[in-house]
């Protein structure tokens, strides 16, 4: 079993799981209701280097903090754990919401990114309420396996009472503000199915990005990163092996 590790920074605290060595370093950031058992299979996938998942603040197995969490607050936390316990650029992977304290990260503490990985962006601005987003969720989800279903509806309990303000932190927060600052070679990945992260939000991400490029992945929706991770793994791996 990997070692799990805590670091509190600023009054809140992220659960951390470490396994592989060397480089590089992927750092995988869920989505909100998720937490970083979801990566199972990414993890198993990505055995070039070394793997760090992360549960945030009030997911997983991490303390609920006093306050949720803006994204660019998620953000300065790991980038706090990632100077002070990993202390080299990382390739760091966000899926969903994670996607946007990735790119938050990249913004706000350039120094601690090699690659950036934007898998399922979120959140698309024709649909920034959290009925839509949920709708959708729903929508893409119906037509994933029994197992991952499971898996997020657990997730997702153990999110707690707090969703409703967790999911207002997500919605108030405006990645196509801060796309343009983010200079660390970028991928945005989507599944073609996704209803979650449209082919035009995604494309206006990756266009935004000074060094963005999307990549679809056939015969998957917005948990591309959770169910059969292996096509997302291929190109998260050539891509953080491409020098940009």
């Amino acid at each position: 079993m990997a070692p799990v590790e805590r670091f509190a920074h600023a009054g809140a605290t992220v659960v951390v799981e470490r396994t592989g060595h060397g480089t590089p370093v992927y750092v995988l950031v869920h989505g909100i209701g998720m937490g970083r058992s979801v990566f199972g299979d990414l993890i198993r996938h990505l055995h070039d280097g070394e793997v760090v998942a992360v549960d945030l603040p009030g997911y997983g197995e991490a303390p609920e903090p006093a306050r949720v969490l803006t994204m660019e607050r998620t953000a300065d936390l790991l980038a706090a754990f990632l100077r002070e316990r990993v202390g080299r650029p990382v390739v760091v992977v966000g899926h969903s919401m994670g996607a946007q304290v990735a790119l938050e990260v990249a913004v706000r503490h350039a120094a601690t990114v090699s690659h950036l990985v934007l898998v399922g962006p979120t959140v698309d601005p024709s649909a920034r309420t959290a009925p839509r987003q949920l709708w959708r969720l729903l929508r893409d989800i119906a037509v994933e396996s029994p197992r991952v279903i499971g898996r997020g509806t657990r997730e997702y309990v153990r999110a707690g009472p707090r969703l409703r303000a967790k999911f207002r932190a997500m919605l108030v927060h405006r990645p196509e503000k801060v796309l343009h600052r983010a200079q660390a070679p970028a991928l945005v990945i989507r599944g073609e199915d996704d209803l979650v992260a449209p082919r035009a939000w995604c494309r206006r991400v990756a266009e935004g990005l000074p060094r963005g490029r999307l990549v679809e992945i056939a015969g998957h929706g917005h948990e591309t990163m959770i169910r059969d991770a292996a096509p997302a793994a291929r190109l998260i791996r050539a891509f953080a092996h491409d020098s940009g």
